[in-house]
Parts: C-alpha cells; structure tokens; sequence
C-alpha cells in the first residue's frame, strides 16, 4: 500500500510561526517510510523552502499585515511531495531572472532561487482572494 500523508495547517501572518511549519515539514520527510534517500538531508530542504515560502508571503504578498493568515498544505502522495503555500494578499514576484549579479546572489530574490534549486517543479498562480506558490519534489 502507498504512504499517503496530507496536512493543512493555517497560521497567523506572523514570521514567529516559520520554525514550527518548518518542523512540521522536517517531521514529515523523517516519517517517510520508502524514501530511499538521504531523510535528514531531505527533512532539512523541506524546511528551508516552507521557511521561505512563508516569509516571502508573509512579507510581500500579506504586507506583514497580522490580520491576514498563511495556508499552507503539505501532501504526500505515491512518491510525491506536493507543498502549497496560500496568501491573502497582492502576491510576490516569484520568477527573478535577475536572482545572480555577476555570479554572485543578490539580496533579494535568494528564497526564490533556494526554493527552485531544491525541488523539482515551482509554480505560482492567481487564486480567488490571493496567490498559491506550490512546490513539488519527486520521491522516488
């Protein structure tokens, strides 16, 4: 039988929230049972990109305002892991093609190039009421 595991959590617009979503994430990559790679190199990525997907809607998309709340969906599902983070707000630009300044990172748009360096396929499109940046890595 196929590991199936989902998770929809919702959480005030407020950076102190990112270490717990961020566990939940490292929490789940541990879990999975089929994973043959490496689960704590895997927990870590899981957390780092829910971090900076949570702060960029956090910042910039809800404009930090702490009456709006980040949704955010965490799934497993026949070797893949699908992670869609929802804001309120205006959005944010995810695809800077001006991310590297002569080779080197500039300060904006770095979680943006983390995020698409370590999972398989990034998107980010238009909803009723907000945005959904959702991000999937392949398992198997």
């Amino acid at each position: 039988m196929e590991e199936k595991i989902e998770v929809d959590i919702r959480v005030p617009n407020q950076t102190r929230y990112l270490s717990l979503i961020g566990k939940i994430g490292e929490d789940m990559a541990r879990t999975l049972k089929r994973y043959r790679g490496d689960r704590e190199e895997l927990a870590y990525h899981i957390n780092l990109v829910l971090t900076e997907a949570m702060a960029n809607v956090i910042v910039h998309a809800n404009q930090s305002d702490p009456e709006r709340e980040v949704h955010i969906t965490i799934a497993i599902v026949e070797g893949v892991l699908t992670i869609r983070v929802f804001d309120e707000g205006c959005g944010f630009v995810p695809c800077l093609d001006d991310t590297l300044d002569n080779g080197n990172l500039r300060e904006h748009g770095r979680g943006v190039y983390i995020i698409r360096s370590l999972m398989d396929s990034v998107t980010y499109q238009r909803l009723d009421g907000g945005h959904v940046l959702e991000m999937i890595k392949l398992l198997n």
